[in-house]
């Protein structure tokens, strides 16, 4: 169907707008980066020439090499940490690791350098890609604007200076350049990257229309109603950006947990040092001793007991067409316990589809006939609406009529010549009164949470087709899945209109329903659900849904059809669009997250032991490393475990 607008004649076909650019930080463009890849490089080439017993003066230099390049960056930052008189973890690894190779352990330590090199420079990463993705939403709003002059005339201006109670035009498929309110005009406007909502809206005078959002086939003057620095555009990025910023409870609570284990196992390795020398002990022995125990007390095995099954499930995640993108959102993705799913594009496909064919008894046509004669018409359309009923025409396989004289009608729809003979096709609610059959019909449609589209022939109505977004096939299974997990039912957040939503919802078992709700009050709704204790997941889709996503604990995005911002925002992306993999993913992480906790089990029986042997008594060397590192084995191969394809189970499935 044609878009609604409010010009004399049909307008020329609008080009559609090219995408803004998207702005990418390179991988090696960042420092971080640069020389983890450098220390996992040496690390590789030193580690065969190692194990096969290759002379010392051919694995030393690489090793060392590794030593540098990958403990540059975490030594540089726990250096500035000293200034401020704290103990950073990552410095703690670098003298953990040079402890590791002045006893021998050369190899030991540079697998915790690269470990740590390569975990710093994933971070680094996802916090330029989403701060990428921010600045990139701006391009999303036009850089100029046509205002119009009090005289009469027009001027091109930048958006940023526009004010308050200027009025612009927006021409035919120009994306609008502030938040303001019709004054004139009538069209369609595609505000799906703000509200969520699959088709355009109409808008007519009185309307609020938002900046960065495209405009349709018709011409609209807008009263500038915000700052451009206040619009709902630039509230999200500031939303946005805010809630990154933000640090959870859990991760100041490790922080702070960091900052003491270190402090405590410096002065105790100082002490084990310290007191046995002032005990008269020689300076050699004494060495021996505190080198012992800063391999035996380093966190090398406490650090695997936690990388391992989480980048195990992200590696199993992966394969499945999950991307988790740190460690931390796959431990994260396993505490929630509350699930917010939006609707369009998320819950549904996020493209309209022809549901129901409805041809008027008595108008000599079947539902083919009367398809191929909305389809030839609606042919020349670009409208969402047209493309819908086209396609479904060309599933059909049925072969359109040759049409002439297409038109556009302002708040009515498309009108063309089919078979000599005037075929209209638009909103009910635009074209003349149909008949109390065709009214039944359109009311019931509508009361399924369907767009109804009327056709007319010759001015009489000969059918009527239902055009819905169809929901995803394993959506009803998902949120019973999630249900099951979680102990509540999803709530559902959609910018879409609230009778469609229930409608949808109910269909899925889902009852607790918000819709009509902008990106803000999204935000407000997760807060609210936060600041009750949940653990709140929310699943979307669109730049709409990214400010949610950036303020829940954790954000998945549907990435097949998912906004550039959504898709950087979330903490994990659902690159295949299988709803389903959503509840899997959870189970995953749940499952991971018990096997971090047997590791850390492992790891400090062992680690305490092995301690309290070498304050006690005397742990020989070879023994300490032995234990040190049979822990770490231990640790490892456990969190291995979750590589293993029957670890990745689809609780969905089993909800179906």
């Amino acid at each position: 169907m044609s878009s609604v607008l409010d010009q004399q004649s049909a307008p020329a076909a609008v080009e559609p707008r090219p995408a803004p650019p998207r702005r990418r930080t390179r991988v090696l463009a960042l420092p971080e980066a640069r020389w983890a890849l450098a220390a996992l490089v040496l690390f590789l080439v030193a580690l065969p020439l190692n194990l096969l017993g290759a002379p010392a003066w051919l694995w030393g230099p690489l090793f060392a090499a590794t030593y540098v390049t990958g403990g540059w960056e975490p030594g540089r930052e726990g250096c500035r940490a000293l200034k401020d008189r704290t103990l950073d973890v990552d410095l703690l690894m670098v003298v953990a690791a040079l402890g590791a190779a002045a006893v021998g352990q050369v190899l030991d330590g540079a697998l915790l350098i690269v470990i740590f090199a390569t975990s710093g420079a994933l971070e680094a990463l996802a916090t330029a890609r989403t701060a990428d993705s921010v600045r990139g939403l701006l391009d999303l709003a036009p850089a100029t604007a046509t205002r119009l002059l009090p005289g009469g005339g027009e001027e091109s201006v930048a958006a940023a200076v526009l004010k308050v109670g200027d009025t612009v035009l927006v021409r035919p498929g120009e994306r609008i350049g502030t938040d303001g309110q019709v004054v004139e005009g009538v069209s369609d406007v595609d505000q799906s990257t703000i509200t969520g909502e699959p088709l355009p809206v109409a808008k007519r005078t009185g309307d609020e229309v938002f900046a960065g959002t495209v405009n349709g086939t018709g011409a609209l003057r807008v009263r500038v109603e915000r700052d451009p620095t206040d619009s709902v555009i630039a509230r999200i990025v500031k939303m946005v950006e805010d809630a990154s910023e933000t640090k959870a409870p859990t991760q100041l609570f490790i922080e702070k947990i960091e900052r003491r284990y270190s402090i405590g196992m410096v002065l105790a390795t100082l002490a084990v040092f310290a007191v046995p020398l002032a005990l008269g002990t020689p300076l050699r022995p004494a060495l021996l001793r505190a080198m012992t125990f800063m391999i035996v007390a380093s966190p090398c095995a406490v650090v695997l007991s936690t990388m391992p099954p989480l980048l195990s499930a992200i590696a199993n995640a992966g394969r499945h067409g999950v991307l988790a993108k740190s460690a931390v959102v796959m431990e994260r993705l396993g505490r929630v316990d509350a699930v917010a799913l939006d609707k369009t594009g998320t819950l549904t496909e996020g493209t309209p589809r022809v549901t129901a064919v409805r041809p008027v008894p008595g108008s000599g046509l079947d539902q083919d006939g009367l398809l191929a004669l909305a389809a030839a018409a609606e042919h020349s359309s670009e409208h969402p609406l047209a493309r819908a009923v086209v396609d479904a025409a060309g599933e059909r396989r049925l072969r359109l009529p040759e049409a002439a004289g297409f038109t556009s009608v302002p708040g009515r729809g498309v009108s063309a010549g089919v078979g000599g003979r005037t075929v209209e096709v638009g909103s009910p609610a635009r074209l003349p009164a149909p008949a109390a059959p065709v009214t039944a019909a359109v009311a019931e449609l509508e009361e399924a949470g369907q767009t109804a589209v009327l056709v007319l022939r010759d001015g009489s109505p000969v059918g009527v087709i239902g055009i819905a977004d169809r929901l995803r096939p394993d959506a009803a299974a998902t949120v019973a899945a999630l249900t099951k997990l979680t102990g509540r039912a999803p709530v559902l957040l959609t910018g879409d209109n609230e009778r469609a939503a229930r409608r949808l919802a109910a269909r899925v078992g889902i009852t607790d329903v918000r819709a009509g709700l902008l990106p803000q009050d999204k935000v407000a709704a997760v807060r609210e659900w936060e600041g009750e204790g949940r653990k709140v997941l929310v699943v979307g889709d669109g730049v709409n849904d990214a400010p949610a996503l950036a303020a829940a604990h954790t954000g998945i995005a549907m990435g097949e059809a998912g906004s550039d911002l959504a898709l950087e925002t979330a903490d994990a992306v659902v690159v295949r669009d299988e709803l389903g993999a959503v509840p899997t993913v959870v189970a995953l992480s749940r499952t991971a997250r018990r096997l971090v906790v047997q590791n850390l089990v492992i790891a400090g029986v062992f680690i305490t032991a092995l301690v309290a042997w070498d304050i006690v008594a005397t742990l020989p060397l070879p023994l300490g490393v032995a234990g040190h590192e049979g822990s770490t084995v231990v640790v490892g191969l456990n969190g291995l475990r979750l590589l293993r394809e029957a670890a990745w189970r689809n609780p969905a499935r089993g909800a179906a």
